[in-house]
């Protein structure tokens, strides 16, 4: 009898540890906080720059647009802007736990190493940060990364814009050999590289004679940098201007030469009237609901999330019938469903060479161990598996064939 009692007390402890999350789950979930109500919640977002920068400015709505989703009022939801990528942000996230905040989100790569500092030390609070890489190796329950696979957006963009060059070569404005893109990278990280192949294969896709011109400004936010990499791109023969950066910068030189621009992050139609064809984007509202909806239900949720265009976390904005191309989202929603459905492969290795040569196997530097060390074999079933093995991009092949650096 008294074994069947120490059997039964067993199991249910065992069985109320599950319900409580335990450990890291095989789907990457981590353990659970204390749950709270949503009308008591509070959210802190650290950014980099502020509503003056596209890329910060996006997560900025999104979290604005889950807190009139849910209802959220003044004080319960804390942002600070113009956060540096040092101790900063751990000051910020510090000051955000010490005001009651039960979640907080960041939103820049550097701020990783102070996000994780901050982890460590409020074990209550979830912390959340996006673009980042050390969720898997930390071993915290409390530390989650986040990002999308943007790059099926880029795609979808590019196709926008090859339909433009090829609107432009059937009028006459240039020939095929001059369907050349220039595209303002803020640096040669994966994040960015992994936008820019993707945008360009994209585009070649349609356009089968573009090409592609690149310039790294060294800065994520650089108004005069972004517009002065446009211009040059343009004054070098650029039909076409795409961009990885955050200002106007880029898009405000287009609408001064009058050539087609394909943006990042926000809709610049505004700054851009005559120029602005479309933008890709990673819609943020999504992971911010899930993430805050299960802190308040004290559920368990991803260690490592990233988001896909099928659920709407990977989303273009609004065509500009005035200078996209005949027939464009017609095009885009027929590209779309294919990429939806597994048709077409963004980083399919048949549509692309490096050096001559198709990629059979390619090491990645995907467990971020600090080593800077590739160990991963990113190639799988024909294609470069971009964000199957980890939320942030590692596809760093800075330039395919087609692709140069100005």
């Amino acid at each position: 009898m008294k074994k069947i009692l120490c059997l039964v007390l067993a199991l249910a402890m065992l069985l109320s540890f599950a319900a409580c999350g335990g450990d890291n789950n095989a789907n990457g979930d981590s353990a659970t906080t204390p749950q709270v109500s949503v009308s008591e919640i509070k959210v802190g977002l650290i950014c980099l720059h502020d509503e003056n920068s596209t890329y910060d400015n996006n997560f900025i709505q999104a979290l604005k647009e889950v807190k009139a989703n849910l209802g959220l009022n003044d004080d319960q939801v804390l942002i600070k802007t113009n956060v540096g990528e040092d101790n900063a942000c751990y000051e910020a996230a510090a000051e955000l736990a010490d005001a009651g905040c039960n979640i907080v989100f960041a939103d820049s790569f550097g701020h990783e190493t102070y996000m994780i500092q901050a982890a460590e030390e409020f074990p209550e609070v979830q912390f959340c940060h996006a673009t980042g890489t050390k969720s898997k190796t930390q071993g915290l329950s409390n530390y989650h990364n986040a990002f999308a696979s943007i790059y099926e957006g880029r795609y979808l963009a590019g196709v926008a814009a090859g339909m433009k060059l090829n609107e432009m070569i059937t009028e006459g404005k240039i020939t095929a050999e001059q369907a050349v893109i220039g595209y303002v990278g803020a640096f040669d990280y994966a994040e960015v590289v992994s936008g820019m192949t993707s945008f360009f294969l994209g585009a070649r896709s349609i356009c089968e004679t573009a090409t592609m011109k690149v310039i790294y400004t060294n800065s994520w936010f650089d108004i005069a940098k972004e517009k002065e990499a446009a211009l040059r791109l343009i004054n070098s023969g650029c039909a076409l201007i795409s961009q990885h950066a955050d200002s106007e910068g880029a898009p405000k030189a287009c609408e001064e030469k009058g050539v087609p621009n394909i943006a990042y992050n926000i809709s610049t139609i505004s700054m851009g009237p005559n120029t602005a064809l479309i933008s890709s984007k990673i819609d943020w509202s999504v992971y911010f609901k899930l993430a805050i909806l299960a802190v308040a239900k004290g559920e368990a949720f991803a260690t490592d999330y990233c988001g896909t265009m099928k659920e709407g976390a990977v989303k273009l904005t609004e065509l500009n019938d005035k200078v996209a191309a005949a027939g464009t989202q017609e095009k885009i929603d027929e590209i779309k469903a294919k990429l939806e459905s597994g048709e077409i492969k963004v980083f399919d290795t048949k549509t692309f060479t490096v050096n001559g040569a198709e990629l059979t196997e390619y090491l990645a530097d995907v467990i971020d161990e600090g080593d800077f060390k590739p160990e991963t074999n990113a190639i799988e079933n024909g294609e470069f598996a971009e964000s199957s093995k980890r939320s942030a991009p590692y596809f760093d092949i800075k330039y395919i064939d087609g692709i140069s650096n100005l």
